[in-house]
């Protein structure tokens, strides 16, 4: 089966609340439309929870009452009983947000309709390479699932930015690139091997940045953390780009070169289908073309097959779940 990774969907109390497409509101729609092409799997989820994307004045994501939060899981877990043979669940999860937080999005993780956590490549600015996300990856080590680092709404430095689109098509993958980036120096991945770390739309610049991680690692790092204030420099026992290896990425970039170059950095089996449908308004065949056109010195017909849904099954533990 073609599974997809990376898509969202809403609930009908926070579509009247909130400006949002309405695809995200059009669950049969999305998979009917998907089924048609053979992708018969994807896992769903929110990236800012009980809030919305879409910038509303003097509204804060991070702010939202557990209650609001509790009752989007609620319906994000019926949504899954309804459709079970088409639908997965993220559990979301500020990873600063708290033990509270952290404990209720725990208890998510036992019921079989959540196979994953979706949290924010950024919370406020802040990349989660800080001491204080040491409670968030040790409880996503402890569950054993995977973790989708998604771009905030409002992505590191992007108040500078005036015009959406740039905010929407270049800062939000950066934000992804320096998440990752952030995670990595802060050795998450050496002190939790379990972690299984999924970055979205591709890994953003990550392709590209392999050799300069490993350059950024060997200069030395002056005031704590780089800057006055920061967090403590961590000493690496791999090089990063052996460690960036660990990440997964996702398919949701419109470039067939930095597909290639995905492929190339982090290995075909750590490639995973995703259109970022709903609400992503790009057709579905172009995503699928996109690995159906890799030239063969890129990705067998092997890699191929496994991009699109072997991978996903083994990473989810799809087909434990039936």
């Amino acid at each position: 089966m073609t599974v997809d990774i990376h898509g969202h969907v809403t609930s009908p109390e926070l579509f009247k609340r909130f400006p949002m497409p309405p695809s995200l509101a059009d669950i049969d729609g999305m998979i009917e439309a998907k089924a048609a092409l053979g992708i018969t799997m994807t896992v769903v989820g929110s990236p800012v929870g009980a809030g919305t994307m879409v910038p509303v004045p003097g509204l804060d994501n991070y702010e939202q009452p557990a209650d609001a939060l509790e009752a989007f899981h609620e319906w994000l877990a019926e949504t899954v009983r309804a459709h079970p043979r088409h639908l997965r669940a993220y559990a979301y999860v500020n990873p600063y947000g708290g033990d509270d937080q952290l404990d209720r999005a725990a208890k998510r993780l036992s019921q079989a309709e959540f196979t994953g956590l979706i949290v924010n490549s950024s919370v406020k600015g802040s990349f989660l390479g800080e001491p204080r996300a040491d409670s968030f990856f040790a409880m996503a080590a402890e569950h054993d699932v995977p973790v989708l680092l998604h771009p905030p709404a409002e992505p590191a430095g992007s108040r500078a930015l005036a015009n959406l689109g740039l905010i929407e098509h270049v800062a939000r993958p950066c934000d992804v690139a320096l998440g990752v980036a952030a995670i990595i120096f802060a050795g998450w991945l050496e002190k939790y091997p379990s972690l299984r770390l999924v970055a979205a739309t591709g890994g953003g610049a990550l392709p590209l940045l392999a050799e300069k991680l490993d350059l950024a690692a060997a200069r030395p790092p002056g005031p704590p953390g780089g800057r006055p204030g920061g967090p403590p420099a961590v000493t690496l026992t791999s090089k990063p780009s052996e460690l960036l290896r660990r990440i997964y990425v996702d398919t949701a970039t419109p470039s067939r070169a930095a597909l290639a170059a995905a492929i190339g950095t982090f290995g075909a089996g750590q490639v995973l289908f995703g259109t970022d449908s709903p609400p992503l308004a790009a057709p579905l065949e172009a995503a699928l073309d996109s690995v159906a056109a890799l030239p063969e010195t890129v990705a067998s017909a092997a890699d191929k097959a496994a991009i699109l849904g072997q991978n996903a099954s083994k990473l989810f533990r799809l087909e434990e779940q039936g």
